[in-house]
């Protein structure tokens, strides 16, 4: 029997975004059949953004070698001994916008968004032109990605729910909501 239940961790951290004033899309589960790895995605963005232009892709990776070492480590502990806190699973927010008509300066982009991200949820932004043909004009995207880490020890103790990544989470996404009808079309 294993000491965390990932999925149910997925699902209660769904619900919990959902309390932070997300909305679901869909949600990926994918197995690695040789090393066992798995990865779980979730696409979501705020509610009152349903058309877009904003998304914001959600991913944790387990690797099993973690959680095995994590599991190994609570059997061997004593009834009163609490697990310590060196196990962790990444958790990767990507947010992505479609093609630009006017890209904003990135530099005053990077600076807004470390504002709202802090220091526990450093963000880094890129864009990307890209040009089908040579006669087309490029096409200019704009990512933005943020990495946090799931700690198994607050995960096996039932408190972590990534309440302050979800909440910075959701300024990024309305910072990105109230700028990009100006990077679409000039307006």
């Amino acid at each position: 029997m294993a000491v965390i239940d990932v999925p149910g961790f997925v699902a209660d951290l769904k619900d919990h975004a959902v309390d932070h004033g997300f909305h679901i899309h869909e949600e990926r589960h994918f197995v690695e059949t040789y090393s066992l790895r798995q990865t779980w995605e979730v696409e979501l963005h705020p509610e009152e953004a349903c058309e877009g232009p904003v998304h914001l892709h959600l991913s944790i990776d387990v690797d099993p070698r973690t959680l095995l070492s994590f599991e190994d480590t609570v059997v061997g502990l004593g009834e009163d001994e609490e697990p310590p806190d060196a196990f962790q699973f990444p958790v990767v927010f990507n947010w992505s916008l479609p093609p630009l008509l006017h890209l904003p300066d990135l530099l005053v982009l990077a600076t807004d968004l470390a504002g709202l991200g802090g220091p526990d949820l450093p963000l880094e932004v890129s864009a990307i032109d890209s040009t089908a043909t040579v006669t087309d004009a490029p096409e200019r995207t704009i990512t933005i990605t943020a990495k946090a880490e799931v700690s198994l020890a607050k995960v096996f103790g039932g408190q972590q729910l990534l309440c302050d990544e979800l909440e910075r989470c959701k300024q990024v996404s309305h910072y990105l909501l109230e700028r990009a009808p100006s990077w679409l079309d000039g307006a």
